[in-house]
């Protein structure tokens, strides 16, 4: 069994931070269901900007609005503006195909594949 990339979504723009949350990162149910994330998913956060890389799970934020939201102490990992990468994993004994949402500077999608 090996673990393997199964979505993400690249470079998306932080649009808020909120230290005063239980945690977790909110990110726009559109783009979620794009890279194939499940709402409660554990996904693994790169900061582009800063090198940060860290661990959280999802919960969906409104469809269409672009959010993505560090939320309680991933807050201190980034800061508004940063460009982040949100990578969602699966445990497989097969090769399989990975679902890639390249996103402009308001989250939008710009590019769908898989690779």
């Amino acid at each position: 069994m090996r673990w393997m990339l199964r979505g993400k979504i690249h470079r998306a723009t932080v649009t808020e931070t909120r230290l005063d949350y239980v945690g977790s990162i909110t990110v726009d149910e559109d783009l979620l269901d794009k890279a194939g994330i499940w709402i409660g998913e554990k996904v693994s956060i790169g900061n582009v900007t800063n090198g940060a890389r860290f661990e959280t799970y999802t919960i969906p934020g409104e469809r269409g609005s672009g959010i993505i939201a560090l939320n309680g102490a991933a807050a201190h990992l980034c800061n508004v503006g940063d460009k982040i990468i949100i990578m969602g994993y699966e445990l497989t004994d097969e090769k399989i195909h990975a679902r890639v949402v390249l996103v402009d500077e308001k989250n939008a999608p710009v590019k769908e594949f898989d690779y």
